[in-house]
């Protein structure tokens, strides 16, 4: 089946304007430039989108392209992820796998090209001094006092900053534009620095490394990309990316800048999901807590839902939060159509039915999805004793509170009506040990013959038949919905959200999820969407929580 075309936005926009002028000779030619120096989050599925979707509605291409000029931060830990997440999004590079790091020599020589016209020097400032010298939106920088040494003497210094004859912090090689321009980018930017770092890829070969500012152009040019798409925060480096193309005299793309995914409960900078991992507030880049693509792949959520996700929140040029319910919601439709629906009780409360056989068992048919008939049915198993949820029982009910409780009669989901005659106690604890019941056997699968109604389902599972189970209950992970709106002096992580895990050990669930596979799928009924983990050494089987379902008793519950 064909991918639909993504929506139209203004990037799309400009794309039709240069195809109509006949610009790039037709050519429409994108590229997803990540540094790996950590894992993508959700953020960067939207540019994932953008890039690749462009590619594929004009027909066009879109590179994969690490930008790894900075060996300190970088891992190919990194690099492996990256590209794992991209394959699980849904799209294809074919042989157009970059990096930055494969064009170290033809940057070096572009360096060189740029000294050799007077329009780049080797500095000897620290990086204080330069920040100092920088000069403020009002006032004008002031010029490196080694700005005017020869072109002759740049070029052996250099060389032997190449060759390694200096320290890290001794020299720079800085761009020469001007240090009134009321762009402070424009200011004599560094291009290059020294680090004696090995890089994953190069080893020791190189101790100097180009800058983002300098690399990313160029790149872009040497790979024929038309639109260079960024996000909002590089609109100031735009007047940089054309000047050293201009300079350079080689092919120009046009950078255009689109507002970044911020998502509300959620933090998407990297440094800050970083300290998250090493300081141990989550078990890791794909702790299904995380707003990363590996964190969203584990704990349940699609590609197609990030991909639809992506499309609705759409391509804007002014920044704003997005609620994070949106992105729920598409998970949600997604699995509410392809689910299939399965019993499993959290936090079992034993049920005996006193008028049942002891020793009998009966095989129900059950839908596996109602929204999908063509997925059929299964056979749950009933029996005398059964598991039901502690919150489908109250002893002392409130008003609106429709389930089971003394007295009262429900239906048990897909199989019979009971009626609570009896409740049995811990003598030590007071607390609840079991409900007893008793069934009225005309009632299986449907309605009372002689017509009475009641007000609520639950599901159920047997307690002869049923699997242990482990629930890990993700919620967001932080309370706030600007993580960052902190008191003066505090961390942003005084908002993290104590309560974003639950680990429920002795949950129960239908015999029919023996062999389920890591990845499934299911709608636990009643309660959430939930996806197989992993298994634990006793083969206990793990399910996280994707996303709840729309729970009005969570609001009835909330007022009583």
């Amino acid at each position: 089946m064909e991918t639909p075309k993504s929506p139209t936005n203004f990037i799309r926009e400009i794309i039709d304007g240069d195809l109509a002028a006949g610009k790039n000779n037709g050519r429409v030619h994108t590229r997803f430039p990540p540094e790996p120096n950590g894992y993508l989050h959700i953020g960067h599925a939207k540019s994932i989108c953008l890039n690749f979707g462009i590619a594929r509605d004009y027909k066009g291409l879109c590179n994969l392209r690490f930008d790894d000029t900075n060996p300190e931060t970088e891992d190919v830990e990194y690099v492996q992820s990256i590209t794992e997440d991209v394959r699980w999004l849904g799209f294809d590079w074919a042989d157009r796998l970059y990096y930055a790091s494969d064009y170290f020599e033809k940057l070096y020589g572009f360096a060189v090209q740029l000294i050799n016209k007077g329009k780049a020097f080797v500095c000897d400032q620290s990086l204080e001094d330069m920040r100092r010298d920088r000069g403020t939106i009002t006032e004008p920088g002031k010029e490196s006092p080694f700005r005017s040494r020869s072109i002759k003497e740049n070029i052996d210094l250099f060389s032997r900053m190449r060759k390694g004859e200096f320290e890290e912090g001794q020299k720079v090689l800085r761009g020469k534009i001007d240090m009134a321009h009321p762009n402070l980018l424009m200011r004599d930017p560094v291009f290059y620095r020294i680090k004696k770092e090995a890089h994953h890829r190069t080893g020791r070969n190189w101790c100097i490394y180009p800058t983002y500012d300098f690399t990313h152009g160029i790149c872009d040019s040497m790979e024929g990309i038309t639109h260079s798409i960024c996000t909002l925060e590089f609109e100031v480096h735009r007047q940089l990316y054309d000047w050293i193309l201009d300079e350079l005299g080689i092919h120009h793309p046009q950078q255009i800048e689109f507002a970044r995914l911020n998502l509300s409960h959620t933090l998407l900078s990297k440094r800050k999901l970083l300290e998250l991992v090493e300081k141990k507030y989550v078990l890791g880049w794909d702790d299904p807590r995380m707003p990363t693509i590996a964190g969203f792949r584990r704990r349940g959520y699609t590609p197609e839902s990030i991909r639809k996700f992506c499309d609705q929140i759409g391509v804007a040029k002014a920044d704003s939060i997005v609620d994070l319910v949106m992105l729920e919601n598409s998970i949600r439709e997604e699995l509410n159509k392809t689910a299939p629906r399965v019993m499993a009780v959290l936090r079992p409360l034993k049920v005996i039915i006193d008028n049942y056989p002891e020793n009998q068992a009966e095989q129900l048919d059950v839908i596996n999805n109602p929204e999908d008939p063509s997925c059929g049915t299964r056979k749950v198993p009933f029996s005398r004793e059964l598991y039901i949820e502690q919150e489908d029982f109250r002893q002392d009910p409130p008003k609106q509170f429709f389930r089971l409780a003394p007295g009262r009669e429900v239906r048990l989901r897909c199989a019979y009506f009971i009626k609570c005659v009896g409740v049995s106690k811990d003598e030590a604890t007071g607390r609840i040990k079991d409900i007893h019941c008793t069934y009225d056997p005309a009632t299986r699968g449907g309605d009372a013959p002689d017509g009475r109604k009641v007000k609520a389902t639950i599901h159920w599972v047997s307690s002869r038949h049923c699997l242990e189970a482990e629930a890990r209950l993700y919620d967001i992970l932080f309370t706030k919905r600007n993580p960052n709106d902190v008191p003066e002096g505090s961390e942003f992580t005084v908002n993290l959200n104590p309560k974003s895990l639950e680990i429920l050990p002795s949950c129960l669930v239908e015999p029919s999820l023996k062999n389920a596979l890591p990845g499934s799928r299911y709608q636990f009924e009643r309660v959430g969407y939930f996806s197989v983990d992993s298994l634990d050494a006793s083969g206990k089987i793990i399910f996280n929580r994707i996303v709840t379902l729309r729970d009005t008793w969570a609001k009835i519950e909330s007022k009583l």
